[in-house]
């Protein structure tokens, strides 16, 4: 498979064509909260805790000249839902509720912005139920309540598409999960109505999906189903920035030489924040004391900016 910035030239025209901005919301609102806040936090499972798709989205700030302080406090296996398959792991440990620990993530990181990725987990990779349904419209709607609580603003990323094949069915089994993210995208989105900012990364990724297998039947995003690669990555970049009201000709390809240092610093800040706030998760690093972490953060961020 090929590097993301061998595709990104080809999927920013793609995913332009494909993807429509909020209808609510007017490009220079949405572009205005990201670049203008103080502490944009980033929420999410294993797919948002890898930090790709965060990475990208963060040079494309700092290169619009943002000041923000960007912090990814995603937490691999998590959800919004409170739901855990029986054996989750092997049995090792259930999986991680976001609202076990979202009031210390709020009290330590104090965001202006949230950003939200939740869904792919939340459903534990079962057939679409009303029961496991509800739970996620209720963890995702305290989730909105309780961010909006402390004077934030919380902005609803749709989950990424589960990509199965026949030759890969993935966690779910012969389950179409993705059935079940498109459920739970479409009530997202509908929460638009009352107001809510909601972005829509499945709805484009999945076309992108189908326009790519048109030509090559072998294209995947993720090798095991639910993990994007690099390309999937971009993809759910580029899903947000169409919704902000990017150009379709930026991608990553402009601050690739801002990449590595971008990334490190999300590292860094994301395992500090993440030790400090606490959590059921085992084998997540411990990160530096926040101070520690703010001191570095700060050195490498003088390097991006004086770029």
């Amino acid at each position: 498979m090929l590097s993301v910035l061998a595709y990104s030239w080809l999927w920013t025209v793609t995913l332009n064509s494909v993807s429509a901005a909020s209808p609510h919301k007017t490009e220079s609102n949405l572009h205005r909260l990201l670049i203008e806040s103080s502490r944009v936090v980033i929420l999410g499972d294993s797919i948002t805790y890898s930090g790709r798709w965060v990475s990208y989205l963060t040079c494309w700030m700092e290169k619009a000249g943002t000041s923000a302080q960007v912090i990814d406090m995603a937490l691999p296996s998590e959800t919004v839902s409170g739901l855990s398959e029986n054996g989750h792991a092997g049995g090792k440990f259930p999986r991680p509720n976001l609202h076990e620990r979202l009031n210390r993530v709020l009290r330590i990181s104090r965001p202006d912005v949230v950003l939200a990725c939740y869904g792919m987990n939340c459903g534990i990779y079962q057939p679409l139920d009303p029961a496991r349904f509800r739970k996620f419209q209720e963890g995702t709607i305290h989730l909105h309540e309780k961010v909006e609580a402390i004077g934030a603003q919380i902005i609803h990323l749709t989950p990424p598409v589960y990509d199965q094949r026949p030759e890969k069915l993935g966690p779910a089994g012969s389950t179409d999960y993705d059935i079940v993210l498109k459920q739970y995208s479409e009530w997202l989105l509908s929460k638009q109505q009352d107001g809510w900012m909601v972005i829509d990364v499945h709805g484009p990724m999945k076309q992108l999906l189908k326009l790519n297998r048109v030509t090559n039947p072998s294209f995947i995003f993720a090798q095991d189903t639910v993990h994007p690669g690099d390309e999937g990555h971009w993809a759910i970049c580029r899903a947000v920035l169409n919704d902000l009201g990017v150009p379709g000709t930026w991608n990553i390809k402009k601050t690739d030489h801002l990449l590595p240092v971008v990334t490190q610093r999300l590292e860094i800040l994301r395992n500090a924040y993440i030790s400090a706030a606490g959590h059921t998760r085992p084998g997540i690093p411990q990160g530096l004391p926040i101070d520690e972490a703010i001191t570095e953060a700060n050195r490498l961020t003088r390097i991006i900016r004086s770029d």
